[in-house]
């Protein structure tokens, strides 16, 4: 088995139709299959042999796509690095996957030349779009490889990715992705979440390390064409799917709140987009109407994560049209249902199956669950417990299947004995019409041990008091889970991927505290 294989077929099958669009280049298939080949040659030339790990940090380009196929077609295991990670973590990050090989792209070429001395076991650096003293030149390596496909045979669970964290709660660690998994991925991304053909164009504008690249390979695999964005704009976005007739593409909340509030949307032709998948944070319904408006009947959203090899539940388009057009609101509070071939339960701490409607901790089982984690088995052991994965998240089921997120388990907040979860208030919070953004929080408080903060961003040109919101509050939640102080900010912090930081909002509230409830 190699998955490079079917980069090869598509090169066959479509020569000369566009596999990648960036800043208005055009790279075929056939040119992709001989640069991802001559790629994977050149790492074989350079000492890389099955199962050796290769890491690249670069903000989107084509050669992150050319660099996933040569690493599958060279058996390699692929090291992606979030284009954002500070120096140190990006120190940690390459030390603790033991790359023999870093790659670097033009932004961050400099900072790495000075990490130079702390990544010992690095054998070779190699400057993409540009260069460095003691750094290979990418196009030169190219240059002088073989262009046809090495072609490493693969097992199932040979390790094919490490999936690293964003390193927005701590320590960062890495999933182990298998082969498996991965051709688990690329089924149920076909099967379930977005069917392409030749001439149909993938919009990604965030990071394609993380969440964004999961459809990479399956809009490869039927023709499709990808076109990428360095970063997120959302009027260059607009524009683009104008100008490109951009039929799908892959959005967080945060880019959905900006491209909303764009002044312009209106003058741009939308009219192209079929598939329009976010996911990643919560947003607000009252959001989602809007953006139902501004794509059309074109949203679905998922659950999903590195440990699972992408998304396996979803709220797809009808799901959206029954929950906008029925009086149905309550399902846009959902995640969606299960598909593919994962099974999922939702458990109580025992391990016995809750009732239905009643919170539990979801575990899921699959051929695209992952192995574990990279140079953690204590981690792994209790994370993957008779093959099933316990996700830490927790949720509830209604009696047609819909999961309903409630939170993270480490994130509940305990409050006078109570257990509140702030994603059930930040829910409540979104339905306020002058709520742009919310984060809830546990902080310091002497009677209740914590106290219930909220944290808002106000939506341009509305103005609200903070004890009209505990009020609002007051009329769907329990007394005790309303939140007792409002705080008005500007902007909340948000990690590497755009993902709301509920870790670095709290710590501002515990500075000078020792105790930690949460």
């Amino acid at each position: 088995m190699n998955q490079g294989r079917f980069v090869t077929r598509s090169a066959r099958y479509w020569p000369e139709n566009t596999a990648i669009l960036f800043r208005d280049q055009a790279i075929s298939y056939r040119q992709l299959d001989e640069r991802s080949n001559r790629l994977a040659n050149a790492l074989i030339a350079l000492g890389a042999r099955k199962g050796d790990r290769v890491a690249i940090q670069s903000y989107n380009r084509p050669e992150l796509i050319e660099f996933e196929c040569a690493m599958y077609k060279a058996g390699l295991v692929k090291v992606a690095l979030n284009a954002r990670l500070s120096p140190a973590e990006t120190v940690e990050t390459v030390n603790n996957a033991q790359a023999r090989i870093l790659l670097v792209g033009p932004a961050h070429l400099a900072e790495v030349a000075k990490l130079v001395p702390q990544l010992p076991e690095v054998e070779r650096f190699v400057a993409i779009d540009g260069s460095h003293e003691g750094f290979l030149d990418y196009e030169a390596l190219l240059a002088q490889a073989a262009t046809t496909s090495p072609d490493v045979e693969m097992a199932m669970d040979d390790l094919a990715v490490l999936h690293f964290t964003s390193g927005s709660t701590g320590k960062l660690k890495a999933a182990m992705q298998t082969v498996g998994n991965r051709m688990a991925s690329l089924r149920k991304v076909i099967m379930g979440r977005m069917r392409a053909k030749p001439g149909d164009v993938l919009a990604l504008v965030g990071p394609i390390t993380h969440a964004s690249g999961m459809f990479i390979q399956p809009f490869l695999y039927q023709g499709g064409t990808i076109l990428l964005h360095e970063r997120f704009d959302a009027e260059a976005f607009l524009a683009s799917v104008e100008k490109h007739r951009v039929t799908a593409c892959f959005l967080v909340p945060t880019m959905i709140n900006m491209i909303v509030a764009h002044p312009r949307v209106g003058d741009f032709d939308l009219g192209s987009l079929r598939d329009v998948t976010y996911g990643s944070a919560p947003i607000a319904p009252s959001r989602i109407k809007e953006a139902w408006k501004i794509f059309g009947p074109v949203l679905s959203q998922g659950y999903g994560a590195g440990e699972t090899t992408g998304g396996l539940v979803i709220l797809n388009a009808e799901d959206h049209r029954i929950a906008i057009e029925e009086g149905r609101e309550d399902l846009l509070l959902s995640c969606g249902r299960t598909f593919g071939e994962a099974q999922l339960r939702l458990v109580n701490d025992a391990g016995q199956e809750v009732a239905q409607g009643e919170i539990g901790e979801i575990l899921i089982k699959g051929p695209d669950v992952f192995a574990g984690y990279w140079r953690e088995p204590e981690i792994s052991a209790s994370t993957l417990v008779d093959g099933w994965l316990h996700t830490g998240d927790l949720a509830r089921m209604d009696p047609n299947g819909y999961i309903s997120i409630v939170d993270r388990k480490k994130e509940m907040i305990i409050s006078g004995g109570f257990n509140v979860y702030p994603t059930e208030v930040e829910q409540v919070l979104y339905r306020h019409p002058a709520i742009y953004e919310a984060c809830v929080v546990g902080v310091p408080d002497a009677t209740w041990g914590e106290a219930i903060k909220a944290v808002v961003v106000l939506r341009e040109g509305h103005t609200v008091a903070a004890e009209a919101l505990v009020d609002h509050c007051r009329g769907f939640l329990a007394d005790f889970k309303k939140p007792r102080s409002v705080d008005f900010v500007q902007e909340l912090p948000k990690n590497a991927n755009g993902k709301l930081s509920r870790k670095e909002l709290r710590e501002r509230y515990w500075v000078g505290h020792s105790r930690r409830v949460s």
